[in-house]
């Protein structure tokens, strides 16, 4: 016999089954939403973040960093490359819905709220803070300015003709920082890697910028793509050129032989590449080549890899 206690136990318990699988995928959708906005699904800039500093820390510690140190750069970097990506996206919220690649970011999409993204972004800072903590007070200090530098990026777009540029200077920061903790001082070599840095980031975030031209020029955005206007690829071009230079200055007062010359070859042929991509500056492609600079960053640091390697 069935009672109606039985009854109620039958029709009540899938509610409660399909209720908690609910809540388990409302949950998971959230999760990724913060992902994205932390950019975790797209690593490029982080890698383009770390390669300067790795090839710093190399350099500074005469091809052996301490474990430390490594931890703490690689960590830092990756969460303040999040925390910058969450604030940016906080002030552009009103503004990446009328362009083409940024309309579908979480918070211009309202998928996470701006008091979500402020959150997730003052528990990167703190994260970010606890890292740095480990290093001496000098190094400490540095990285204030490198947080200014984050956070003021994204308000530069608005009156700056070249923001692109002081993206560098927030981008290459470590560089310096790196130096400061493993020596105390930045020598000659730390400030040539770091104008190398800025360099680099001007040219490649140019070619990041050059997809989005003729959604910048509509909302009065200001970039180098915008400021180059039809001398884009030849200005890219010297500015790639002049960070090979800076490359092999840096190279030449550490006494660098054939490995890390190769490395910076290698970093040429990228270069040349990224030339052939954008000859028509069709969007995508200018989008591969800005991905593309991560495999010249990279043959830099396999090269000074190589060279302490197989030093005599």
């Amino acid at each position: 016999m069935v009672t109606l206690a039985d009854n109620d136990m039958k029709t009540t318990a899938p509610v409660i089954v399909n209720s908690w699988q609910l809540d388990l995928e409302r949950y998971r959708r959230r999760a990724f939403h913060y992902a994205e906005v932390m950019r975790l699904n797209r690593p490029i800039g982080t890698w383009l973040l770390m390669w300067p500093v790795l090839w710093a820390l190399w350099i500074a510690a005469d091809g052996s960093p301490r474990p430390l140190h490594l931890v703490v750069f690689v960590l830092g970097l990756f969460v303040m490359r999040a925390a910058g990506c969450a604030f940016n996206d906080l002030v552009d919220r009103d503004v990446d819905p009328f362009v083409k690649r940024t309309r579908d970011r979480p918070i211009a999409a309202r998928r996470v709220s701006p008091r979500e993204g402020l959150v997730i972004f003052i528990v990167l800072l703190a994260l970010a803070l606890a890292l740095v903590l480990q290093l001496d007070a000098a190094t400490i200090k540095l990285s204030i300015v490198g947080a200014a530098l984050a956070v003021s990026y994204p308000f530069f777009k608005r009156f700056f003709p070249i923001p692109q540029f002081y993206l560098g200077l927030a981008f290459t920061w470590g560089v310096p920082m790196a130096f400061m903790a493993a020596l105390g001082t930045v020598p000659r070599v730390g400030w040539t890697l770091f104008i190398a840095g800025i360099i680099w980031t001007t040219a490649y975030d140019t070619l990041y910028a050059m997809v989005d031209r003729d959604d910048d020029i509509k909302l009065g955005v200001r970039s180098s793509a915008i400021m180059f206007g039809d001398m884009d690829r030849a200005i890219v071009a010297a500015l790639q050129a002049l960070t090979l230079v800076a490359l092999y200055l840096a190279g030449d007062s550490m006494r660098f032989g054939l490995w890390y010359q190769l490395g910076v070859a290698g970093a040429a042929v990228f270069f040349v590449y990224q030339q052939w991509l954008i000859r028509d500056r069709d969007r995508e492609r200018c989008f591969r080549a800005f991905l593309n600079n991560n495999f010249a960053g990279m043959a830099v640091f396999i090269g000074v890899l190589l060279e302490y390697t197989f030093r005599a």
